[in-house]
């Protein structure tokens, strides 16, 4: 199923059956030398929803995510996506599961070389065979798709806003259509108004492609705003998942202290719709 197929995700919650998993860690493991990071940590991700993963800094939500992606070891465990397990994979297999995952990377991580253009295009270049009048016309589609002006295909990184950076790299991470997108720290560095716009193209976009979105982050308005789903990190494994309902109604104490403390934010929860 590619990302355009699925136009059954709606949003808000809902509730769905282990059919909907299409991505799964099990008994996840990740050690550095002595020091445990991932201690045989479990968690589901489901097709067409907003998971929002928090946790302390240095809890290791970048290491889940880079040990899902195989950029990280794992020392033990499972992890499946859309039902392959990839340690199994052949390699046509994981160069397949590969081209259906979209990942930003926190701080945008472009390669300063490289325009925007060329920069979405990297994904392409690296796993279809495309002419290039192809291909700018859709880098240019995904750089539009992300709210951007069609002027900065031509621009450098350096010459964008962080506002701009994130979209860029928003535009490659959907370079391939995408089902599953990865997001680390998609808000960091923005001002109130960007991110609020950031959350509401991501919510936008995934209604109307049917993606399936994974977002660490600390952000506490994206959690209210977009996430249908939210887990937390702690002691090395889930402590909580749920609704930001469930977040509110935890008595876990490190839950209790980020979503009911002193910076918390006590929003009227019927503007959720």
């Amino acid at each position: 199923m590619t990302g355009q197929q699925a136009t059954q995700a709606t949003s808000g919650a809902v509730q769905r059956g282990d059919d909907d998993i299409v991505l799964s860690a099990h008994n996840v493991t990740v050690a550095f030398g002595d020091n445990v990071v991932l201690d045989n940590l479990s968690l589901d991700i489901r097709r067409g929803e907003i998971l929002g993963f928090v946790g302390a800094s240095g809890a290791g939500k970048s290491v889940l995510l880079r040990a899902i992606l195989g950029l990280t070891r794992r020392r033990s465990g499972t992890i499946r996506i859309f039902g392959v397990d990839v340690d199994k994979a052949s390699e046509l297999e994981r160069m397949r599961l590969d081209m259906r995952l979209g990942v930003l990377f926190q701080h945008g991580a472009l390669f300063s070389a490289l325009t925007v253009l060329e920069n979405v295009q990297v994904p392409m270049r690296e796993y279809l065979d495309l002419p290039k009048r192809l291909m700018d016309e859709l880098a240019l589609l995904k750089i539009e798709l992300v709210g951007l002006p069609r002027d900065a295909a031509q621009k450098f990184p350096s010459e964008l806003s962080g506002g701009m950076i994130k979209r860029a790299a928003l535009a490659r991470a959907l370079s391939l259509d995408p089902d599953i997108v990865f997001l680390d720290e998609p808000t960091s560095g923005l001002d109130p108004i960007g991110a609020a716009e950031f959350d509401e193209l991501v919510s936008k976009l995934r209604d109307t492609m049917g993606l399936t979105v994974y977002m660490v982050t600390h952000d506490l308005d994206s959690l209210f705003a977009v996430c249908d789903r939210i887990a937390v990190l702690g002691k090395k494994k889930v402590l909580v998942e749920g609704t930001i309902e469930d977040m509110l109604a935890s008595e876990e104490p490190w839950v209790k202290s980020y979503f009911r403390g002193k910076r918390a934010r006590q929003l009227d929860l019927t503007a959720r719709g």
